[in-house]
C-alpha cells in the first residue's frame, strides 16, 4: 500500500477541501458505480442548462484517493458542454490530480464511470 508520500498536494488538496460534495435533489443525469476490490462507491449527480452542465455534485464512500478524484472530476466538467464532458477519461482526471500511485488509479476510474453514467442518465 503506497505512503502518503505517493500523493501529490492536488490529491491531498481535493481531499481535505472536496469541491461540489453534496446532493442535487432535482439532477438531470444521476451516476452511480462501485469498486468491489476497494470497497469505493460514488455517486454523481447533474444539472444541465442547454448543452451545458450548469452543475455538479457527488457522493462517495471511499479513501483519499477516490474522494479527491471525485473532486478533480467535478471541477473538470462544471460549465463544459455535454460533449466536452462525455470526452473526459479517467486518465484526464488523474493527470490533473498529477498522477496517483498505481494501486490507486482506478479511483478516478470510478470518477469517469460515474460521470459518463450521469450523461448517459440525462
Amino acid at each position: 500500500m503506497g505512503s502518503n508520500c505517493d500523493y501529490t498536494k492536488a490529491v491531498f488538496d481535493h481531499f481535505q477541501n472536496p469541491r461540489n460534495m453534496g446532493e442535487i435533489e432535482d439532477a438531470d443525469g444521476v451516476g452511480t458505480v462501485g469498486n468491489p476490490s476497494c470497497g469505493d462507491v460514488l455517486k454523481v449527480m447533474l444539472k444541465v442548462d442547454g448543452d451545458k452542465i450548469s452543475d455538479v455534485k457527488f457522493q462517495t464512500f471511499g479513501c483519499a484517493a477516490a474522494i479527491a478524484s471525485s473532486s478533480m472530476m467535478t471541477t473538470l466538467v462544471k460549465g463544459k458542454k455535454i460533449s466536452e464532458a462525455k470526452k473526459i477519461t479517467n486518465k484526464d482526471v488523474a493527470a490533473a490530480l498529477g498522477q496517483l500511485p498505481p494501486i490507486k488509479v482506478h479511483c478516478s476510474n470510478l470518477a469517469a464511470d460515474a460521470l459518463q453514467k450521469a450523461i448517459g442518465d440525462l
